[in-house]
């Protein structure tokens, strides 16, 4: 189309620009943004070759807005919006232009756009937050255009300037004449002006003529400040036309200013038109003056002597020192040696000047105080680019008495100093560095101020479009003093940090001063920026201290935070920083949370710039480090040697200046290194940003885990250590980074690839537990909102209401963040749907948390070995998890599971389904399944009734959805957790519950859901727990079948035929897969009478198959007959008619004694598939030979006790076959299983001592050393790990425990250190006394030990005494072998 159709394709472009303006497409978020930023770019690129098509499109939307009626604050906005974004557009447009423009362009420009600029730059209105920032945005928009269009802009001017010189009204439309403020001018174009008004300026009325020289002064500082060459150029090559247009110019001024108004409103241009005259300057600084040049002479006295005081006339002085502060800065863009006579006329002046402007007892006032600032800031610049070594007047703008205007003029000054220095000889801001301990005091006390009156007053909005003083001139008489004030402090404080952001050298620089100074001053500046980031009643100042943070962690800045110990002192105020930002982000006190997390991204990224440019220093210097130890179940911090050097003391903080809000270190966590706390507290943000409802915020958290993952790497570099033992849960971070790189197919998708990683989640650590706690707090408030929601609404009223809707515009945590809640907002339920299922899913790493806290116990088997599943070492217990976060989340959303709230209850049913079937950590289901339990069992009385109610059906419902959708998720890990719980209970009582639903179309689903449930639960057999797994078998086998054609025969209405039919197939299939192996039980009977039981009872089913099989031929032959057969009938009847002939099948192979004679006779049987099906199942039967012995009542446990005997099976010499076996052939991963499994079996049959007398022969004979003797990962050492484990734990708690208390408890001990390396003492310490105190403390622990012999677990003597056996045969004549052996002993223990 763009090939083919250029015009229609820029149109297309141009429209979808026009609609997504605010204005049209409403308030904009993050994708609007990113979408109209697009556009815009899109038209930028397109202009370079369409010039035309689009700066008319452009045109005609602005004037179409422009023309737009709008009603309310947020329309007025939108419009404000969509404007900046047009004029924005246009401006780059323009400045693009393509040379080979046609005339006729320029023709359009004139009559169409320039109209619509001149609009905006007209109609300013002098206080209007608004209409400043688009005459800014206009004025840029006319400067582009008079770039390439000067003529069409000149002409209009010029027009009229004409126009003037024969109207007679005293006040005429001076507008376009003011046009000349805006336009872009060179040194022709300059010329062309001065000639034009030369000409044209007597005839003009007089408020024409004040127009014009107004005018004509900012058109001279436009061409100065954008072509700074061509005026130093004047001082080089003098050109004589412009001094002739100049000269003129004066002198016609000259003559208008016949009264003291009049010369005051002249002199800055006259100054100007002087300046443009080198040789006039030259000739009038001799003694001898020309007539002709005496009136320029007299003029430049005249400016003395107001500007000393002496003229009389206020008016006069203040025009003087205006017309000497543009002299001045004039001065600044002509080099030294090109003209000195200039730079001693402004020596003469400048003094007097200074005194006048920089009087701290006598500020200087003309009653327009935004000009009086600009003025003092311009004089303050010169003066530096003059004479920079001269700082008389920056000590008094520093001085802490001075007025807060002269410290804004300072701090602005500096400003425009760092960020304009277009010419080679302006000297550099290093001059001004002497001064950096003055600023910091000065940015120390402003803030402290600004914070304090926020504190005592209503936040104030702050917009950027109006300066300092414009804002106090407005509140001028609508705020008390200290709301004046405390607004001065702001603007002020805004400079400041504005000055941080553009060289934070500049406050950094600390001369002549120790290590120790410099880092507490970078911290105390550091920390007072910090401050700022969450204040929501400055945003403008909030964002710029963001901004100047980031460049304080460039590298460059970094290393001038304390030059002597450069690492040290980053991690200590980086990491402070971070703990700060992340503890502000987590508790949800920050507004606009996406863009901070953004910035923190940025920050992190500085961060590893700074660790990878100095991995390579001294390792002594990289000790704000921890490890991690994921050795076994649990991952618990360990330090590095060197970790005490960090420690932070209790309640410190880096703030040192005043205030009441520094940033808090480590409240709650004294004595520990405030790195560990800063990656904890960050890793606690990400965590909980994966939640939020906002897209951008889930993607950008998941990005930041990747610089996570980045600084492991290069401190496990630097450590020489497995990355793991900096983040556990590296690969899993690397995940999450990896799929924010992705392009995002929507909210759902994202929040479900977001719960899948982190049901990834292994290693609990103290970041990811802390999370999900807060968490967990956070949504059991959303859960009381959401549930009380239409009440709270009326409660908090229409203000809190609308508060409410405001903050989530600007994106605080929707439902967690205050104290109501809007469902109207999608985002608020979204936002606890989200933080639903993050619970779910990280739930099971809090879970292994909690569990490791403890020590695991072991139960020995008891009971039937068909119990042997619950005989095991228990990872889970229940009872113990009762009062934990996890239980209490648990039983919360099992009462979710039958919400009935009005307006909500139906989402909240429908996500609690979703979330548990399918997120749910597998590390929790055990949980889940007995509680489902325990909640079911309570719908029965005493005696077994079903307690039949609404909810109770509800519930019974949701579980049966939840546990099949749990059971077919395959979810990683899942098989390993199913079968600690056993389901038979809550299957069993399912099934009892809906048994008597009836038949309505309800119940019928419900029945077809169950079924379907039993399906899917056979189909995990091989996963899933049972501790009577025949028993349960056979009575599910019972209930269902009772299903079997229940109602299909009595229904009448079609669609109830189906629900039946799909009932019927549905226990059909779930019926094939429970017969599948399983023997006939009856409940009684024994001997004789428990074969004749179970014959009657394959007779019964046999019977209900069979009468299936016939009704299913006689329904078919009925539709047949009648010509009404359907085709999705015909397909349910085949179908239920297969699951049949299987059900049949399974029922005759598991039970050929008893089921035979019954079925033999279906080999006459009229159906001739029917026939086939059972003769060919019969064939197979008889070719595989019938195992009656299969089929008795306890054949599982039979088969097991048999196992066991062969796995224990001990030779004539002692020797274990199949046990060595197994410890040969079994890989080694696979060893911790082996001990476990080898170690409860051999116990259980008294045969412990016989598998540890061989395992430890073996480990000896194939040891290389005493010293490597049990050292090894063999299955020996795993043996002997796993006994210890099991047996010795209760021991050694009871043993150490209260040796340990005493240590940390008793008064006697809590100031006794037992360092006993001479580098690490502290001052205060004694190495001869903590040597003393460490063996007392040794001998008390090693008595406690040796008198605890009477209470060594028998089973751990055993081991031992097996032990010194094996070791005394086989190194007997070996010397000191018992030292090694003991070493080992305690390694294990």
């Amino acid at each position: 189309m763009a090939a083919h159709k250029p015009v229609e394709w820029v149109q297309a472009v141009v429209n979808r620009f026009d609609e997504q303006l605010p204005i049209k497409a409403g308030q904009q978020n993050t994708h609007t943004k990113v979408s109209t930023e697009h556009n815009k770019e899109c038209l930028i690129n397109i202009s370079k070759y369409k010039f035309s098509l689009v700066i008319s499109g452009l045109t005609n939307i602005l004037k179409n807005v422009n023309n737009m009626r709008i009603f309310g604050e947020t329309a007025e906005k939108n419009l404000y919006l969509s404007q900046l974004i047009i004029l924005d557009t246009l401006e780059k447009c323009l400045a693009g232009q393509p040379k080979d423009t046609m005339r006729l362009d320029e023709t359009m420009l004139v009559k169409q756009l320039l109209p619509e600029i001149c609009h905006f730059i007209h109609t300013y209105r002098e206080g209007n937050q608004h209409a400043a920032e688009l005459r800014n945005s206009a004025s840029g928009v006319l400067f582009s255009l008079s770039c390439n269009n000067f003529n069409a802009v000149f002409s209009r001017i010029s027009t009229r300037l004409q126009e003037l010189t024969v109207c007679s009204e005293d006040n005429a439309d001076v507008h376009d004449i003011e046009l000349l403020q805006y336009i872009s001018v060179d040194c022709s174009k300059l010329k062309r002006l001065l000639q034009e008004t030369v000409f044209k300026f007597k005839a003009l009325k007089k408020v024409a003529q004040l127009a014009v020289i107004n005018s004509l002064e900012k058109a001279f500082w436009n061409w100065v400040e954008n072509y700074p060459d061509e005026f130093t150029k004047l001082y080089q090559t003098p050109q004589t036309d412009m001094a002739d247009c100049a000269e003129k110019l004066f002198d016609l001024v000259d003559g208008f200013a016949e009264s003291t108004k009049r010369k005051a409103a002249v002199w800055p241009l006259q100054i100007i038109l002087l300046v443009l005259c080198p040789e006039i300057i030259q000739d009038i600084a001799k003694d001898v003056v020309e007539e002709t040049k005496m009136n320029k002479k007299l003029f430049l006295d005249n400016l003395r002597k107001a500007l000393a005081g002496h003229s009389g006339s206020r008016q006069l002085t203040e025009s003087a020192a205006i017309a000497c502060v543009k002299l001045c800065k004039a001065s600044t863009y002509i080099n030294w040696e090109d003209n000195s006579v200039i730079f001693l006329l402004v020596q003469s002046m400048v003094v007097d000047l200074k005194n006048l402007l920089f009087n701290p007892s006598k500020p200087f006032s003309r009653g327009n105080q935004n000009a009086d600032v600009d003025l003092m800031i311009d004089c303050l610049v010169s003066c530096f680019r003059i004479n920079p070594h001269n700082n008389q007047h920056f000590k008094i703008c520093l001085a802490q008495n001075s007025p807060s205007t002269f410290h804004y003029v300072l701090v602005n000054s500096l400003h425009r100093i760092i960020t304009n220095s277009a010419l080679d000889w302006w000297p550099k801001i290093d001059a001004v560095y002497c001064h950096s301990m003055e600023l910091r005091s000065m940015f120390s006390e402003t803030l402290h101020k600004a914070i304090q009156g926020c504190g005592a007053h209503q936040a104030i909005r702050m917009t950027p479009s109006l300066t300092f003083k414009e804002k106090m001139t407005s509140l001028k008489f609508k705020e008390k003093p200290t709301d004046l004030e405390t607004r001065s402090y702001k603007f002020l404080l805004l400079s400041l940090v504005k000055l941080i952001h553009a060289d934070p050298k500049l406050l950094l620089c600390n001369p002549r001063k120790q290590g120790p100074e410099t880092q507490g001053s970078t911290a105390e500046l550091i920390t007072g920026l910090v401050q700022l980031v969450p204040q929501s009643s400055m945003p403008d100042i909030a964002q710029e201290a963001m901004e100047a943070l980031l460049v304080l962690h460039q590298l460059d800045s970094i290393d001038l935070w304390n030059p002597d110990a450069p690492i040290e002192t980053f991690w200590e105020i980086s990491s402070q920083m971070l703990f700060y930002i992340c503890k502000k982000l987590t508790s949800h006190q920050m507004l606009s949370s996406t863009e901070i997390l953004k910035w923190l991204r940025e920050i992190l990224i500085c961060r590893n710039k700074f660790l990878l440019k100095n991995k390579q220093s001294d390792r002594s210097s990289c000790h704000f480090l921890f490890l991690y130890d994921v050795s076994g179940g649990g991952t618990s911090q360990i330090s590095l040697d060197h970790e005490e050097m960090i420690r932070c003391a209790p309640g410190a903080t880096l703030r040192k200046g005043k205030g009441n809000s520094s940033m808090e270190s480590t409240a709650g966590c004294s004595g520990t290194p405030i790195c560990r706390q800063a990656q904890t507290k960050l890793e606690v943000a990400l965590y909980m940003f994966l939640w939020s409802p906002d897209i951008e915020a889930v993607l950008v958290a998941m990005s930041c885990f990747r610089h996570l993952c980045e600084e492991a790497d290069i401190r496990c570099g630097v450590d020489e250590v497995s990355v793991h033992n900096f983040l556990p849960n590296y690969n899993t971070f690397m995940e999450f980074a990896s799929v924010s790189n992705m392009m995002s197919t929507g909210r759902a998708a994202l929040q479900k690839r977001v719960m899948a990683l982190l049901r990834r989640i292994e290693h609990p650590t103290a970041g990811n537990t802390e999370a999900w706690e807060d968490t967990h707090a956070k949504w059991e408030q959303a859960t009381k909102l959401i549930l009380n929601y239409p009440k709270t609404k009326m409660e908090d009223g229409q203000v809190t209401e609308s508060l409410h809707k405001t903050i989530v515009k600007r994106r605080m945590s929707h439902v967690s963040g205050g104290g109501s809640i809007d469902l109207s907002d999608t985002d608020s339920l979204q936002e606890w749907i989200n933080m639903t299922g993050f619970l779910c899913a990280l739930g099971g790493v809090c879970l292994q948390h909690r569990s490791n806290a403890g020590l695991a116990t072991y139960s020995p088997p008891m009971g039937p070995v068909n119990e042997r599943k619950g005989s095991m070492i228990s990872m889970v217990s229940t009872e113990g998890n009762a009062e934990t976060p996890v239980s209490k989340f648990i039983d919360r959303l099992l009462t979710l599971m039958v919400c009935n709230h009005e307006k909500v209850g139906l989402q909240i049913r429908t996500n609690i389904k979703d979330l548990v079937g399918l997120e749910l950590s597998p590390a929790l289901y055990p949980m889940l399944f007995n509680k489902l339990k325990n909640t079911i069992s309570k719908f029965f009385d005493s005696q077994g009734q079903v307690l039949l109610t609404e909810t109770n059906t509800q519930f019974v419902e949701q579980t049966i959805a939840i546990m099949k959708n749990l059971l077919d998720n395959h979810t990683e890990g899942s098989s390993e957790h199913l079968g600690q719980a056993s389901i038979e209970t809550m299957m069993l009582n399912l099934v009892r519950y809906v048994r008597v639903l009836g038949n309505l179309v309800h119940a019928i689903q419900i029945k077809t859901k169950l079924c379907q449930l039993v399906e899917v639960m056979m189909e995990r057999r091989d996963d899933l727990s049972f501790c009577q797994e025949m028993k349960f078998r056979n009575k599910m086998v019972e209930y269902l079948t009772d299903w079997v054609m229940g109602t299909s025969n009595q229904a009448t209405d079609e669609d109830v035929k189906c629900l039946t039919r799909d009932l019927d197939q549905a226990s059909m299939e779930a019926v094939v897969s429970l017969l599948a192996g399983l023997p006939l039980q009856p409940e009684e009977g024994d001997g004789v009478e428990l074969m004749e039981a179970k014959s009657q009872l394959f007779l019964k089913y046999f019977t209900l198959f069979m009468n299936l099989l016939n009704d299913c031929s006689e329904v078919e032959d009925e539709s047949a007959q009648t010509g009404g057969r359907k085709r999705g009938m015909s397909r349910r009847l085949a179908s239920l008619r297969h699951c049949t002939v299987l059900a049949m099948s399974n029922l005759l192979n598991a039970n050929v004694d008893s089921g035979l004679m019954h079925s033999i006779g279906l080999g006459y049987h009229k159906d001739l598939q029917t026939r086939a099906t059972f003769m060919e199942v019969l064939t197979k039967i008889l070719q595989q030979g019938t195992e009656f012995d299969t089929l008795a009542e306890t054949v599982l446990a039979d088969r097991f006790e048999r196992l066991v005997e062969l796995v224990t099976m001990m030779g004539d010499q002692g020797e274990l076959p199949i046990a060595m076996a197994l410890a040969n052939v079994v890989p080694c991963s696979q060893w911790d299983e082996l001990a476990r499994v080898l170690v409860t079996l051999f116990d259980s049959r008294h045969l412990l001592y016989q598998l540890l007398w061989n395992m430890f022969s073996k480990e000896v004979e194939l040891a290389d050393s005493m010293q490597t003797l049990f050292r090894g990962n063999s299955l020996a050492s795993k043996i002997m790990t796993f006994c210890f484990k099991v047996y010795g734990a209760t021991y050694l708690q009871k043993l150490l425990e209260p040796l340990l208390r005493t240590v940390i408890t008793s008064s006697e001990w809590q100031h006794v250190s037992f360092e006993v390396d001479p580098t690490r003492l502290e001052p205060t310490e004694s190495l001869e006394e903590n040597q003393r105190s460490l063996l007392q403390m040794t001998e008390k622990f090693f008595q406690a030990i040796i008198n605890s012999s009477s209470e060594f677990p028998p089973q751990l003597r055993s081991v031992c005494h097996c032990l010194y056996q094996c070791c005394h045969r086989n190194l007997g004549t070996l010397p000191s072998w018992e030292h090694p052996l003991c070493a080992c002993f305690w390694d294990h223990l």
